[in-house]
C-alpha cells in the first residue's frame, strides 16, 4: 500500500469509530497500542529477532487471533498486564484502557494495522500519519488536546533560529506530543544542514533528547511519535519522564533547551476538605537554585529552563505576555534574566495560531553565561509580529513562510551582525527593533511588553480584517481578559 493510501484509510475508520462516540484522543491511544504491538511483532522475527519484551500470551498473534467478546476480554488483560512491564513497552501501556467498545470494529482495527509492515516504512511516512492525528486531535477543542499541540511552524521557526548542532543535548521540560523534538531531529538529520558520520547517527537517535510529560496519555503520545520518527528503540528506556519538571533540578545539564511550557498561569494541586468540597492550592516551588519564590507556573519554567542550561547553552522558550510585565516575581525574573543571561531576542506573537483560545505569547531566546559582575545582556531585539497581523486556525493559519522575514532578522549564522529594519524617520513600520539594557531596566517593573508600531484598524477603516477574523480576535481578547479577572477574583477570595 501507498502512503496516501494508508492515511487515507486510517482516517476513514477514525470517522467510523467517531459514530460510536469514540474521540480522535481514544483513537490516537488505541491507534498507539496497536502499532507498537504489530512493530514489536515484526521486531521479534528475522532479520532483526530482537528481545522486545512482549510475552507470547500478550503478543500481535495472540490478539489476531481471538474475535468477539474474547477479543475484548483479551485486549483489556493485554492492556493492563503490558502497562506493568518496565522500559519503553510499559510507558506505552501506563494505564492503558480499551475505548472501542464494539469487538467487531476492534478486530477491524487490528485487521488494518496487520495489513502494513510498519517497521519497513519510511519513518516520514510513519510519523506524518502520526502527526496528522495529533493535529487533528488538538483541533477537538472540547477534549482540551490543543494545550499539548504548538504550532509546527512555530516550532520549525524556533528551531532554524537556534540551529542545534550533532552531538549536542536537547531537552524540554513540558514535552506535550514531542513536537520540539521531532523538528531538531528533522533539522540536525538534514543532509542541506549537516553530513552525519555513523556516531553522530546513533547520539541523535538515542542520546539527544530528554523530556518530562506528567500526563500519562500525552506522554505515551510523545514516546509513540519520537519512536515512529525513529527516536529511540524499541527494548530501549523512553526519553520521556512522568515526573514534574519544575520540584527538583534536573541533574544534568543541556546544551539547548526548546520548550513551550503549559500556558495555565497558577501551579495547582486539587483536594477535598473537610466538608467535602473541592478546592486547590497553590503550589510553590522551594528551589534554591531558583531566582524568586511564586506558584507562577511560567516563571518557575523559565527559572528552570536557565537551570537545565549548560553554561554555554541556549533556549527558545514559548511564555504568555505576562511573563513579560508582571511585577513581584516576574520583576526578579526579568532583571535576573538580562543579568545572569544574554536575552537577546523577544518574537512577539499573534493571537489566533494556538489551538488553546486567549493565548497572548512570545518566544524569548536566550544564552546562558558564567557568573560575572556585569550584565550579560546588552540589548533585546524584537521582532513584532502581532500589530496588524490577523491568522486564525481554521481560514487562515500561520505558515513557515510567515516568519521567513523574521528568521532573516535574527540572523542565526551571525546573530551578531544584525540590522534594525526599523527607523524613527525612514521606516517606523519596521518590525525590527533592538532596545539597549538601560532603556529596558530603567522601565517600570523592568517591563519587557513593548510594541512601537501602529494599530491600523483604529486609524484605516477601509481595510479592516474579514468580519469572522475581527470576531475571532475580539473573542480571544475577551477570554484573556476573562482569564486575568478570575486570577485576580481566585486573589481576592484567598485574601478574604
Amino acid at each position: 500500500m501507498n502512503t496516501a493510501s494508508i492515511i487515507s484509510k486510517v482516517w476513514s475508520f477514525c470517522t467510523t469509530l467517531r459514530d460510536d462516540g469514540v474521540s480522535y484522543g481514544d483513537y490516537l491511544e488505541q491507534l498507539t497500542y496497536l502499532i507498537f504491538l504489530k512493530m514489536a511483532d515484526e521486531y521479534a522475527k528475522p532479520p532483526y529477532s530482537r528481545n522486545v519484551d512482549v510475552p507470547n500470551k500478550y503478543n500481535w498473534q495472540s490478539l489476531k487471533s481471538k474475535r468477539g467478546a474474547e477479543l475484548e476480554v483479551h485486549y483489556v488483560t493485554l492492556l493492563r498486564e503490558l502497562g506493568s512491564h518496565k522500559g519503553m513497552l510499559g510507558q506505552i501501556f501506563t494505564k492503558a484502557q480499551n475505548k472501542v467498545q464494539d469487538p467487531a470494529k476492534l478486530y477491524r482495527l487490528i485487521d488494518m494495522i496487520d495489513e502494513t509492515e510498519w517497521v519497513t516504512m519510511g519513518a516520514d511516512v510513519k510519523g506524518d500519519i502520526y502527526e496528522g492525528l495529533l493535529e487533528k486531535n488538538a483541533e477537538d477543542t472540547k477534549s482540551g488536546a490543543g494545550q499539548y499541540f504548538t504550532p509546527r511552524a512555530l516550532i520549525r521557526v524556533m528551531v532554524e533560529c537556534v540551529r542545534p548542532e550533532p552531538g549536542k543535548s536537547i531537552a524540554d521540560p513540558a514535552c506535550g506530543t514531542g513536537g520540539f523534538f521531532l523538528a531538531s531531529y528533522d533539522f540536525i538529520s538534514a543532509p542541506e544542514n549537516y553530513q552525519l558520520d555513523k556516531k553522530q547517527k546513533a547520539f541523535l537517535k538515542n542520546s539527544t533528547f530528554q523530556g518530562n510529560e506528567i500526563v500519562a496519555n500525552t506522554r505515551r503520545l510523545c514516546l509513540m511519535n519520537m519512536f515512529l520518527h525513529n527516536i529511540g528503540e524499541i527494548d530501549g528506556e523512553g526519553a520521556v519522564s512522568p515526573n514534574d519538571a519544575l520540584v527538583a533540578p534536573s541533574g544534568k545539564s543541556v546544551d539547548y533547551v526548546l520548550a513551550n511550557p503549559p500556558f495555565g498561569k497558577k501551579s495547582s494541586m486539587s483536594f477535598t476538605n473537610e466538608e467535602g468540597e473541592q478546592e486547590t492550592d497553590d503550589l510553590t516551588y522551594n528551589r534554591q537554585d531558583f531566582w524568586a519564590t511564586t506558584s507562577n507556573k511560567q516563571l518557575n519554567f523559565v527559572q528552570h529552563i536557565r537551570t537545565m542550561l549548560k553554561t554555554t547553552g541556549c533556549a527558545a522558550v514559548v511564555v504568555p505576555d505576562n511573563v513579560l510585565f508582571e511585577g513581584g516575581a516576574g520583576e526578579t525574573v526579568r532583571r535576573k534574566l538580562l543579568q545572569n543571561t544574554d536575552l537577546h531576542t523577544i518574537l512577539r506573537l499573534p493571537t489566533g495560531i494556538f489551538y488553546a483560545n486567549g493565548v497572548k505569547a512570545n518566544v524569548i531566546f536566550f544564552d546562558n553565561k558564567e557568573a560575572s559582575p556585569k550584565p550579560w545582556t546588552k540589548e533585546v531585539w524584537y521582532y513584532d509580529y502581532r500589530t496588524n497581523v490577523h491568522h486564525t486556525l481554521k481560514k487562515k493559519t500561520m505558515r513557515f513562510d510567515d516568519l521567513a522575514e523574521f528568521i532573516e532578522c535574527y540572523n542565526p549564522f551571525n546573530r551578531h551582525k544584525r540590522k534594525e529594519t526599523w527607523h524613527a524617520t525612514k521606516n517606523p513600520e519596521g518590525r525590527w527593533r533592538k532596545y539597549n539594557y538601560d532603556e529596558l531596566t530603567t522601565r517600570d517593573k523592568t517591563s519587557l511588553d513593548l510594541f512601537w508600531l501602529k494599530d491600523k484598524s483604529l486609524t484605516d477603516l477601509d481595510n479592516l480584517p474579514e468580519p469572522d477574523i475581527l470576531a475571532e480576535e475580539i473573542i480571544d481578547n475577551l477570554e484573556a481578559g476573562l482569564a486575568s479577572f478570575r486570577e485576580v477574583l481566585g486573589a481576592l477570595r484567598k485574601a478574604s
